[in-house]
């Protein structure tokens, strides 16, 4: 693995310029900047799941709270903490075949650190494999947590509207609705004059991504990440020109979709392949853009 620089400024600049680092993350993470990251968006490795990485969900929150200190020490003060983890059926010990809570353990354990729970997000897969579950159906979602370093963390809703279902007809008769307020009892309510004037409908916290499959995307890991996942989280946390670090890289997904979108990625890889497999999709797709914005010039 290559070395470190001693200058936290030097060890950040370093990610960036690289776009995935062969490197452990934590010995990486806490070399890094106090302050210095606005998004540090991951898909560690799950409970008792890859061959890779074997953690048994009993010590999964001990695993992984020193490097959620290291990027609680990084993140800005408007920065974000996202984690897409998925529940296990307990293969042993007295939960053998229940739900194993070590997810929500580690919620509440990022609390207790400083970490602000801000909002859960469910991932839906509408092609979630099928299989032999015992008692239960297909898993066909996993969780997305939102954390923040502060009470007001960067947040664009505009980013990530997406289209109104409401006929064209509809959307030009509410505007001329002058009564919109619709309160409830408790004194809560929404305003129908200004829903039709974003431009766009909020999605909500439940996202539909297909999940990406080896054969389909030719991404070299054995649990690659929809673009479609890390697409929506970078445009709703970070602004143009910001910092986002994975610290699970894998295939680079989230370094891929961070530098289109205008962001300045990063992200450490503990296996040499994955991490040469990443920055090969970092180097296509900027040729892919590239040769996309030759094309669109002539």
């Amino acid at each position: 693995m290559p070395n470190i620089p001693d200058d936290p400024t030097a060890a950040l600049a370093l990610l960036l310029d690289e776009g995935v680092t062969w490197g452990d993350s934590s010995v990486w993470l806490p070399r890094l900047p106090a302050r210095s990251v606005d998004l540090f968006f991951m898909s560690p490795p799950y409970a008792d799941q890859r061959a890779y990485s074997r953690i048994h969900p009993d010590r999964y929150v001990e695993w992984f709270l020193p490097f959620a200190r290291s990027m609680y020490d990084a993140t800005t003060d408007t920065g974000s903490l996202v984690i897409n983890i998925k529940n296990r059926v307990a293969k042993d010990g007295p939960l053998r075949g229940q739900r194993h809570p070590y997810v929500f353990q580690l919620v509440i354990a990022l609390q207790n650190m400083g970490w602000r729970w801000v909002e859960e997000y469910i991932w839906q897969k509408p092609n979630a494999i099928p299989g032999r579950f015992g008692p239960r159906t297909k898993d066909a979602f996993e969780h997305v947590f939102h954390f923040a370093r502060g009470a007001k963390p960067y947040f664009d809703l505009d980013g990530v509207r997406v289209p109104y279902k409401t006929a064209p007809d509809e959307i030009e008769r509410r505007k001329l609705d002058t009564n919109g307020r619709r309160n409830t009892e408790a004194g809560f309510g929404r305003d129908r004059v200004s829903t039709y004037k974003h431009g766009g409908a909020d999605p909500g916290n439940v996202i539909a991504v297909s999940q990406t499959y080896n054969q389909h995307r030719g991404v070299a890991h054995t649990a690659p990440m929809p673009e479609g996942l890390a697409e929506f989280f970078v445009k709703a946390l970070t602004p143009a020109g910001a910092v986002v670090i994975d610290p699970f890289a894998g295939g680079g997904t989230t370094a891929v979709v961070a530098r289109r979108l205008g962001r300045r990625p990063g992200g450490l890889e503990l296996h040499e392949e994955f991490a040469l497999e990443a920055r090969r999709r970092i180097a296509a797709d900027v040729a892919d853009q590239i040769r996309g914005r030759v094309i669109t010039a002539g």
